[in-house]
């Protein structure tokens, strides 16, 4: 894909995600009080969820479209400036959208916390001091390696969420939040080829659009499951 054709197309595939996204958001927000009683505090974790995601990823994808369409100066800063800060605010905005997917499944099922999810938040813990370290050079639009792949390996344990949400979810026939098992599994896979070989293959950076993509499908099937108007027949027999 010639390089102008491709910039336009991310431009215009991030502005429509973010549309999509915060309009999630607030449609959950207002449709609050058509939750079921006993799905209130899910639904109240997952909008928290997605609120924090479109928040980072306001600044991961705004900056990068700031960038493109401003290129020689922009506030705040130098673009690889704006970039490396974006690129930290989606950081920590989803370490801590898992840790709030662990507390999804665990009232969705009516779990317990054991020993995964434990290991999950010291994860989550352990990923957002990594990304305080000068080797995180933010300040740079490259990510530093291998100290990006290292960073992200934290990442992989809290993405051990999926196996519960497909464990649990076949278990009860909670086809919705099954699916957002194979979401989260999809987002990952993405995720991590494009930390692994992007330097090496710069087009595998096209699967970040798979990727952004699965957390839109997560969003609509939480929505459909906790505020939509069939939120009450949502956990069907398997």
């Amino acid at each position: 894909m010639e390089t102008t054709a491709r910039v336009w197309f991310e431009v215009t595939f991030d502005i429509a995600y973010l549309v999509i996204i915060w309009g999630l958001v607030v449609t959950m927000i207002r449709r609050r009080n058509t939750v079921r009683p006993s799905d209130r505090l899910v639904a109240r974790l997952v909008t928290i969820a997605f609120t924090l995601l479109a928040f980072g990823d306001t600044g991961h994808v705004g900056f990068r479209v700031l960038v493109y369409v401003l290129r020689e100066h922009v506030p705040f800063g130098t673009p690889a400036g704006l970039l490396g800060l974006g690129k930290l605010a989606t950081a920590v905005t989803v370490t801590l959208f898992y840790v709030l997917m662990v507390a999804v499944w665990r009232h969705r099922f009516d779990k317990r916390y054991g020993p995964l999810e434990y290991l999950m938040f010291g994860a989550a813990l352990l990923r957002l001091i990594m990304l305080t370290m000068p080797a995180n050079r933010w300040d740079s639009p490259v990510s530093p390696h291998p100290w990006a792949i290292i960073r992200n390996l934290p990442s992989l344990v809290q993405g051990l969420v999926a196996f519960s949400f497909l464990r649990d979810g076949g278990r009860q026939g909670d086809r919705a939040f099954w699916w957002m098992g194979i979401m989260i599994l999809i987002s990952f896979a993405c995720y991590m080829a494009v930390v692994l070989l992007v330097q090496q293959i710069p087009l595998i950076g096209l699967l970040m659009i798979p990727k952004t993509i699965a957390y839109l499908v997560m969003a609509f099937l939480a929505y459909k499951a906790l505020y939509g108007a069939s939120n009450g027949t949502e956990r069907a027999t398997a």
